[in-house]
């Protein structure tokens, strides 16, 4: 859902700055440094001298010198960047590194993390142009490529690009059919991430890529479309088996222009093809008389009969 992506959104920045307040581990062991070089003096002369008012001056000097460096002192890491404000006006976006800003006059506006981020969105319950009810699970991968842009244009780029992806999808998928929007995702995730682009980059923010993980649809409509696609698979079956017969026929009717003056050879055909159905083990074959006729097999089987050898009759004693 759009709330729950947006969640995580914020989630993944609070984990940011927990990194960023470890990063900043440096300028805190500067500062207590600092801090105790300040209170040394004042330490000294307590103990030497007795003199409690100098150690109060040195605290106070520790503490001012304290908080002044952790206000100034900025350390960032490759990838963050910083929009700096004068006195309310964008004034510069610092960073990376180690950089310093003065304190009441200058402040850090907000911190942004520069690189590719990866956010899941699911849409749910839209309607495509042929009024079907689908659901989309989708990646989108973006990152702040203005942060001067990102800062001042929009007040919350997270819920502003969470909204957009999903606003987009829904105006796209309702220009399409179904078929289209399964047969074509590549075509309608490219024109998802133009209509993203001119969005994001009045933000400051690029699109790299959409990719739609899944689709769902109604499961009655499944089925529906299971068998559509049954049907198209027989008929493309028996569109084959059509070409077949065609090829068949065309090369029977060449045959019949080969035997229809070779009556020896269609004889030896019509042979042949009786043997071959004897051959395949058929106890009872039928076979036209015009054709036993054609091929004389009467006298054949005569002619085999008186030359099989007679059995020798047993002399009575």
């Amino acid at each position: 859902m759009s709330r729950d992506t947006l969640n995580e959104l914020r989630g993944e920045h609070a984990a940011r700055q927990l990194k960023r307040m470890k990063l900043r581990l440096p300028i805190i062991a500067a500062t207590f440094g600092i801090a105790s070089v300040c209170l040394l003096p004042g330490v000294i002369l307590l103990l030497g001298q007795g003199n409690a008012i100098a150690l109060i001056v040195s605290a106070v000097v520790a503490v001012a010198a304290s908080v002044l460096l952790n206000m100034s002192a900025q350390l960032l890491a490759e990838w963050d960047r910083a929009v700096v404000l004068r006195m309310g006006r964008f004034e510069r976006v610092a960073g990376p590194g180690f950089f310093m800003i003065m304190p009441v006059v200058q402040h850090v506006s907000r911190v942004l993390d520069t690189r590719v981020r990866t956010t899941s969105f699911y849409v749910e319950s839209m309607l495509t142009k042929d009024t079907v009810p689908i659901s989309i699970e989708a990646i989108a991968f973006w990152r702040v490529l203005d942060a001067r842009k990102t800062v001042l244009e929009v007040e919350d780029y997270y819920q502003a690009i969470t909204m957009a992806v999903q606003t987009a999808h829904r105006d796209i998928m309702g220009e399409h059919n179904l078929t289209d929007i399964l047969a074509k995702r590549e075509e309608i995730v490219l024109e998802l991430k133009q209509v993203l682009e001119a969005k994001a980059n009045t933000w400051g923010i690029e699109v790299g890529s959409i990719e739609i993980r899944d689709i769902t649809i109604p499961q009655n409509l499944q089925q529906a479309l299971s068998k559509q696609a049954q049907a198209e698979r027989e008929r493309l079956a028996r569109d084959i088996l059509g070409e077949a017969e065609m090829d068949i026929a065309d090369k029977f009717a060449k045959a019949s222009e080969a035997y229809r003056d070779n009556p020896i050879g269609l004889q030896l055909r019509a042979m042949n093809i009786v043997y071959e159905g004897l051959r395949s083990g058929t106890s009872m074959m039928l076979v036209p008389s015009s054709v036993l006729d054609t091929m004389n097999l009467g006298s054949v089987a005569a002619l085999g009969e008186s030359l099989r050898p007679k059995p020798v009759e047993a002399k009575p004693k």
